[in-house]
């Protein structure tokens, strides 16, 4: 099979990459190694960047009938009291606020659009395993499906198969790794209709966060980075009642849906980037190329990002007939390694404090929710930064 290019791994990155690179007339064959985009507990934020990308598209009525929640601040609850973090009123936008949305709604939503195009073939069940090479230039992916063994030609490879990328190993791209804060157990509650909690909240040895999903609670149990062992020795008692001290109405819930680990799903946070995005004929996006907390969300925004920056940088050389030079490459990651370095040092510094260190003291007075609590101006900025990023993109 022969295509102009092949876009590896169908999340957000490559769904987006692989969308408008179809609407400017390029032929895309996006990969995806499952059925279906039904993966629980998946970054599910779609950030005003993104809906300002959806909207220039000209499809954000369609996709804001979607079921989703809105949430227009981020809220720190701490012994300290509550500070209100992040303000997305306060940032310019007809979106301004995080939507709250299931990402196999929103994949699902990219790919009926991609279909809609003569452009865009999306191949599911075939997981990509390495390049086809020529010399020492990319000319395709091998994959594997139901069917055999599959070979896609193509100009460009697009690498946006997440933080494991297969591509970036068979390519040898270094990675340079920092040290996460934390570790995430994910796990969901009933909810009460009109049940309300703040974004965060902080206890000891833990920090929890509450997503609203209208019928459950998405919740991260934030832990010590590489405690897990010991957080499953102390056993599910302390889980519960870690969660209860939070919310006390969650006691009887706790007991009745959280009853074993396997309804606990451990997300082990990485966060890296790779030194070099690309080699001839292959570009990483999103998280092949660069790792992110789940703090914020901002890892799904970032993705988005690269993938409008490559489409729009990269798409008229493709429509050309021609394969991107490794300056037109270099070019894309030039573009977006600023946001990504920005996030990554909040991330992993200015934010540290916000997460506990073991599993006695509880996180009172992080810095950065005492100085947005002294500058209150700061919530649009922190607003900014979270929801719309440094150096956004536009679909032109």
């Amino acid at each position: 099979m022969t295509s102009r290019c092949v876009v590896v791994g169908g999340g957000p990155a490559g769904m987006m990459a692989g969308l408008l690179l179809a609407r400017q007339g390029v032929d895309v064959t996006v990969l995806e190694k499952h059925g279906d985009f039904l993966r629980d507990f998946r970054g599910d934020t779609v950030h005003p960047s993104t809906l300002r990308i959806i909207e220039e598209l000209g499809m954000i009525d369609e996709f804001l009938r979607i079921p989703h929640s809105k949430v227009s601040t981020i809220t720190v609850q701490t012994p300290a009291g509550p500070t209100v973090f992040a303000d997305f009123a306060r940032i310019r936008g007809t979106h301004p606020y995080i939507a709250f949305m299931p990402q196999w709604d929103v994949l699902d939503f990219l790919a009926r659009k991609g279909r809609e195009l003569d452009t865009f073939r999306l191949l599911q069940k075939a997981e990509a395993t390495g390049v086809v090479r020529e010399g020492d230039r990319v000319r395709g992916v091998r994959a594997v499906t139901p069917d055999g063994p599959l070979e896609v030609r193509a100009d460009l490879v697009l690498a946006a198969d997440g933080r494991h990328s297969a591509m970036r190993r068979s390519v040898g791209l270094p990675v340079s790794a920092s040290a996460a804060p934390m570790d995430v157990l994910w796990f969901r509650l009933s909810r009460e209709p009109g049940e309300t909690m703040s974004f965060l909240h902080t206890g000891p040895g833990f920090v929890l966060v509450t997503i609203d999903r209208g019928e459950y609670w998405q919740i991260a149990y934030v832990i010590p980075q590489g405690a897990y062992e010991t957080v499953r020795a102390e056993g599910l008692d302390r889980l519960h009642a870690d969660v209860a001290s939070v919310h006390g109405p969650f006691a009887a819930r706790l007991g009745r849906e959280i009853t074993d680990w396997d309804h606990v799903k451990l997300l082990s946070v990485r966060v890296d980037r790779l030194r070099t995005w690309h080699r001839p004929g292959l570009l990483c996006i999103g998280d092949a190329a660069h790792a992110m907390s789940p703090a914020g969300g901002v890892g799904i925004n970032l993705a988005v990002q690269d993938a409008v920056a490559a489409a729009r940088m990269l798409g008229p050389v493709l429509r050309a007939g021609r394969t991107p030079d490794r300056r037109e490459l270099a070019a894309v990651q030039r573009r977006r390694s600023l946001p990504v370095r920005a996030v990554q040092t909040a991330q992993v510094h200015m934010l540290a404090d916000l997460y506990p260190k073991d599993r006695r003291t509880t996180v009172e007075r992080p810095l950065a929710a005492r100085v947005v609590r002294r500058f209150p101006f700061l919530t649009r900025w922190t607003a900014q930064f979270i929801g719309v990023g440094l150096r956004p993109e536009h679909v032109d």
